[in-house]
């Protein structure tokens, strides 16, 4: 065998698993057909975070009046914001470069196919290696009827590149990706609607939550369009004309100049050879693993988007590091909870189940939530519209799922996943000490609200 462990892609789940494989001595070789990397360094989690940093420093600009602060309208020299994002790209995929020399990883650049369980087939040459963890991560799910040009009709590649602000910009698909870049574009100036098919944005987070997000984003002039679908759209000289169909079957034509289509991701599992080698790839093109990340061919891992939902770039790299230590013979498995955040302005971020999934589940539920209007920090920072959403089971008291809608939700998240995943009880958060004032405390009085003895809100309950 040439290495013990290849990795087939070198996004965030790829390059955690190479670098702990070499850490337990494994010989290792990462294979990667584009930039090292990945979708989320590249055309992923790290540009949209730089333009969603831009978006979130024009819409501050706009209420410094407000707060006694006066100046000029700010002004967005594209070609610098341009510039600007390719350097924190670079940054970021120069350093995991620098990591995998620095840990003796070998870099093959190429596509990868699987000619046998151990043997891949690289451009002209075949490497071989005892184990191989397959981290191809996942595409933009095509929308029939919507061909990308890469101009007027975009993916979320294509929409990372603003080389003109669009006077009218539509999104198709209201969760993470479609959002995003609503703000992005709202910030910059643009007319901004978002269409989604099912009755409220994010239709997988909590009920309260997408209702926190959907006033706040309304309040900021984007139309969010529910229960709508998107049906066609041809090219006029007046821009591209989109057909929606609501639910109750009206229809409406729009005319936009730039049209996002972000109705989901597809899985790479597919043209890699899997099922050749006997490997079970389903018809989406999953690759189903077990709990130590292993398909039906044991030597054989799946990590990340191509293995299973949710496709977040932290769980894929939580898999990576349980494939590698297993591949290197360590008891491990991957059993822990994956919080989610979209980083809209404010953001909304949860982790654990929702009120209906607790419901649905058969838990007694308590719940307790604490809006941002009562919250000094929030106040201070101009924060209206948001919510601190704490769920529990009533005879264990156990913290079942949290929900937040706040600026820098996505940080804040992180304490109530810790929280649950040691076990906490509503009275453990509601009994920690938060400093004060920030928006952590928030929180803390969720809890206390849950628990029937909040302070600064009303203990009713619904």
């Amino acid at each position: 065998m040439d290495y013990d462990l290849i990795v087939i892609g070198s996004g965030p789940g790829g390059y955690h698993a190479a670098i702990r494989a070499a850490q337990l001595g494994l010989k290792t070789a990462v294979v990667e057909k584009g930039d090292v990397g990945g979708v989320c360094l590249n055309i992923g989690c790290i540009p949209t975070k730089a333009l969603l940093h831009v978006a979130h420093t024009l819409e501050e600009s706009k209420h410094a009046s407000d707060y006694g602060v006066r100046f000029g309208a700010p002004e967005v020299d594209l070609e610098a914001l341009e510039a600007w994002k390719a350097k924190v790209v670079q940054k970021h995929t120069g350093g995991v470069g620098q990591l995998l020399k620095g840990n003796k990883v070998d870099l093959i650049q190429g596509e990868a196919r699987f000619v046998d369980p151990h043997t891949l087939q690289v451009g002209d040459r075949t490497v071989s290696a005892d184990k191989l963890i397959v981290a191809t991560g996942s595409r933009p799910v095509a929308l029939p009827g919507f061909e990308l040009d890469g101009d007027r009709v975009v993916d979320s590649t294509g929409a990372l590149r603003v080389p003109s602000v669009p006077k009218r910009f539509m999104a198709l698909g209201g969760s993470a990706i479609g959002l995003e870049f609503a703000d992005v574009y709202a910030a910059l100036g643009s007319e901004v609607a978002v269409v989604e098919f099912m009755d409220r944005i994010v239709p997988t987070a909590d009920v309260d939550a997408s209702k926190a997000l959907h006033k706040a984003l309304t309040q900021r002039g984007i139309t969010l369009k529910t229960g709508t679908k998107a049906v066609a759209q041809k090219e006029t000289k007046a821009g591209t004309e989109v057909t929606l169909e609501a639910n109750d079957g009206a229809r409406e034509t729009v005319v936009v100049d730039k049209l996002l289509v972000a109705v989901g991701r597809r899985p790479n599992g597919h043209g890699l050879g899997l099922e050749e080698i006997g490997v079970t790839v389903d018809e989406k093109g999953f690759v189903p693993t077990s709990e130590t990340m292993q398909t039906n061919v044991p030597n054989v891992y799946a990590i990340g988007d191509v293995a299973k939902g949710p496709l977040l770039a932290h769980k894929a790299m939580k898999e990576g590091l349980v494939a590698a230590e297993h591949a290197a013979g360590k008891k491990v498995a991957y059993d822990t909870l994956v919080p989610g955040v979209i980083y809209t302005n404010p953001e909304l971020a949860s982790v654990g189940m929702t009120e209906a999934e607790a419901t649905e589940a058969g838990f007694e539920v308590r719940v307790g939530n604490f809006p941002l209007t009562a919250s000094g920090r929030a106040t201070t920072m101009g924060a209206t519209i948001g919510l601190m959403k704490v769920i529990g089971d009533a005879k264990s008291d156990l913290v079942l799922g949290v929900h937040i809608v706040s600026p820098g939700a996505g940080d804040l998240i992180a304490e109530a996943t810790l929280a649950m995943e040691m076990g906490t009880t509503l009275e453990d958060l509601a009994a920690t000490q938060h400093p004060h004032p920030t928006l952590s405390e928030g929180l803390m009085e969720a809890a206390e609200h849950a628990l029937g003895h909040a302070i600064h809100i009303s203990n009713r309950r619904r």
